[in-house]
């Protein structure tokens, strides 16, 4: 029998060995070295150079660009901007598709992965609202400015910069400026309905500067009608007017305790038709949303429980009316992917470490939802979105170009 000494020397060898055949898989580095590199290229510095020696022009067509309406469904002023512009800048396959995208493709030299990308035409504002841009202080300031105005602008940018460039990329890149975002994403999805087969890579510009998303929230969208007997004002109660259960589920829902990584709103509400009589018919709406599908779950469970008792205790009945039912869009281990770490990569050669998050609520879900590789960020972080009051920072729009020119060479390798 081996003395106490020789024993404990074999177990830490055994030990030793044991820890050196066990198998893992180590994380992949990020292609730092491989993206400065690109952004050496001689056509791709060239096309970052041109973006600088074109900032006036940028600035010019921002303004431009803003001060067309397109209220979301009502966009083909600047659609027809766009397509011209695509045109003359020599793309291929420059046309509308029956939702009223506009689509056009700058062709690859072959073999790479087919890329999109995407930003939308369409604003929140009615097409009476005055949009006169101004700038004070390094910013541009007007309704729309930002949301999504800054990325259509910055994609029309890069394909200038590109072509002056010569700048080569093996996949195709295609371009899409998007309908109907701010409502019910019909333009995104008659787009991946006609084009998901043939899409390896997706980029939603849409929001977004320091970093980009790689997964989507879940979003519920549903209008709750309480319905009851009604009656005239003087009448006895009960009946009640339907306003008085909305108005006890509305405090409760707000009282709810939320999680950080879930959002619940009530944005819309209404009632009755004259002032003499209780309400039939009350209703709210409610936007709830999370970025993992249980939570998600759990709070729509909440929500309808709270609304029908609130709906029982006074002896009326409950209508859902749902708009839309989003699940939270991702795609698995997506976040190690080639794609999430090459856009890693590409953020970190033009600034501090990126913001890389699970949260996006744009295109990039759709897209993710239909199985499609997707990211989202934007260009110039911008302030006050969907208020008149919106403004952005100008001098990042040139930054965020030339990142999404490298972007665009690394993704269609």
């Amino acid at each position: 029998m081996p003395a106490a000494g020789e024993m404990n020397r074999r177990v830490f060898l055994l030990i030793v060995f044991l820890a050196a055949c066990r198998t893992t898989t180590p994380t992949r580095e990020l292609p730092i070295a491989e993206v400065h590199a690109l952004t050496q290229r001689d056509d791709v510095a060239r096309a970052m150079q041109f973006v600088d020696s074109d900032r006036d022009a940028i600035i010019a067509q921002w303004r431009t660009m803003t001060e067309i309406p397109a209220p979301s469904g009502q966009e083909a002023a600047r659609a027809d901007v766009v397509e011209k512009l695509l045109r003359d800048y020599g793309l291929t396959d420059v046309h509308r598709d029956t939702a009223g995208n506009v689509i056009g493709v700058r062709k690859g030299s072959g073999g790479g992965h087919r890329v999109v990308f995407d930003a939308h035409l369409d604003t929140v504002f009615p097409a009476t609202t005055t949009l006169q841009t101004h700038i004070e202080n390094g910013r541009i300031y007007a309704p729309g400015v930002g949301d999504d105005t800054r990325n259509v602008v910055s994609l029309l940018a890069m394909i200038r910069a590109m072509n002056a460039a010569n700048v080569t990329t093996e996949g195709d890149i295609t371009f899409v400026f998007t309908v109907r975002e701010e409502t019910d994403f019909g333009g995104v999805d008659q787009f991946l309905a006609d084009h998901k087969n043939a899409i390896d890579r997706y980029v939603a510009l849409d929001g977004g500067y320091r970093g980009f998303t790689y997964a989507g929230i879940g979003t519920y969208w549903y209008r709750y009608h309480l319905l009851g007997p009604g009656g005239h004002t003087r009448s006895n109660n009960p009946p009640y007017s339907a306003t008085l259960p909305v108005a006890r589920a509305i405090d409760r829902l707000y009282k709810l305790k939320i999680p950080n990584n879930a959002w619940l709103n009530v944005g819309m509400l209404g009632a009755g038709d004259v002032y003499n009589a209780k309400a039939r018919d009350a209703w709210f709406s409610v936007d709830l949303r999370s970025s993992d599908e249980a939570t998600l779950k759990r709070l729509d469970a909440e929500v309808d429980r709270i609304v029908h008792e609130e709906a029982d205790r006074v002896g009326m009945t409950v209508n859902r009316e749902v708009t839309s039912q989003e699940e939270v869009a991702s795609i698995p281990s997506f976040r190690d992917s080639d794609m999430v770490r090459t856009a890693e990569a590409v953020w970190r050669e033009f600034g501090p470490e990126p913001y890389v998050t699970d949260t996006a609520s744009n295109h990039s879900s759709a897209a993710l939802r239909a199985g499609v590789p997707a990211i989202s960020s934007g260009v110039a972080p911008c302030t006050e979105s969907h208020s008149i009051t919106e403004s952005c920072e100008i001098e990042p729009i040139f930054v965020g170009t030339k990142r999404n020119i490298v972007l665009a060479a690394a993704l269609a390798r």
